[in-house]
């Protein structure tokens, strides 16, 4: 199978020749990644499409996607929208992306918003992390909805049976926070889901949970302040070691599981997040991927075409309530 990824080029805060290093490490078996960015951009041999505009991270999302249609990112998630590519993975400006798809591929039927899925690296095996990012605010019925969709995830994708589902809250006790989590908690015990309650999030790298619910703003905090943490954890061991011929020395004694517990925890490891929601596979990656991150997502995008999870989500979704607000 030949899944074709469009990659936007300008999207990251390392430049572009990053980006498409990134690009050309993930082609091969099959992926073809397709560069969409400026003339004179040197693409290293992969295809490439001219575009015209670049959006900033910065930039007004709904504004940007607008007034810059031919931009790098807009051109890459039309293609989706166009069939032109399978996927599309953008380092840039989530918020734009997020517009750009709901213009151009638009929601799945049904689908209140989309909500980034990410992967988290537990003690457990991964687990799903919805929404990280695509919605600050958020109703009750969403984070249901997020749930259901963070669930078709961990089963077709991860392989996970029976999927425990999470609600990342300020405490375990289900009268513990904000009105929209105690709404959401009661609509989540209503389901069919398998719900286990709310989560902290402490304890989020445990694996208490297959599929943790949150809106975009609570789950962003919490996804860059694990990762963060994480990286901090992995150069303060990396200085201990190096900071004496003892600490050396253990250093290379336990350098095959360091070296896996970092190929495990890191971030990069992963690439980036599904855009679930959409008619077609969106991969949002961060700002600050290295090459290693980009080929990561590109290979993301690529395997979640292989699974063909947006008609799995589409024909497992339940319908959402009649009368249920946008």
């Amino acid at each position: 199978m030949t899944v074709r990824v469009a990659v936007d080029a300008l999207g990251g805060d390392r430049g572009s020749a990053e980006i498409v290093a990134g690009a050309l490490e993930a082609a091969g078996d099959g992926i073809v990644p397709v560069v969409f960015g400026p003339e004179g951009l040197d693409a290293c041999g992969l295809e490439h499409v001219v575009t015209d505009g670049e959006i900033a991270m910065d930039d007004k999302p709904a504004e940007a996607v607008r007034a810059l249609p031919d931009s790098s990112l807009v051109r890459a998630v039309r293609a989706v929208g166009d069939g032109d590519v399978a996927a599309a993975v953008s380092a840039g400006n989530t918020g734009a992306t997020l517009a750009a798809s709901l213009l151009h591929i638009r929601r799945l039927r049904g689908v209140f918003r989309p909500g980034i899925a990410v992967t988290i690296p537990t003690r457990r095996g991964p687990s799903v992390l919805i929404d990280a990012g695509a919605n600050a605010d958020a109703r009750p019925e969403h984070l249901v909805q997020f749930a259901h969709m963070g669930v078709v995830f961990a089963e077709e994708v991860l392989g996970i049976h029976e999927p425990r589902v999470r609600l990342l809250s300020i405490g375990e006790e289900p009268e513990k926070g904000n009105q929209l989590v105690l709404e959401a908690h009661a609509m989540l015990t209503r389901s069919e889901l398998v719900f286990d309650g709310n989560t902290e999030g402490r304890t989020l790298l445990e694996g208490e949970g297959d599929v943790v619910v949150a809106d975009g703003f609570t789950g962003n905090v919490a996804l860059k302040t694990l990762e963060g943490t994480i990286r901090s954890v992995l150069r303060s061991l990396r200085s201990e070691i190096d900071h004496s011929v003892r600490g050396r020395v253990g250093g290379f004694l336990i350098r095959p599981s360091a070296r896996e517990l970092r190929a495990r925890l890191d971030p990069e490891t992963y690439g980036g997040g599904y855009l679930l929601g959409l008619r077609g596979i969106v991969v949002i990656a961060h700002g600050s991927s290295s090459r290693r991150a980009i080929a990561n997502a590109v290979r993301l995008a690529a395997r979640g075409v292989e699974h063909d999870l947006v008609g799995r989500l589409e024909r497992r979704l339940p319908s959402r309530s009649a009368g249920a607000a946008d």
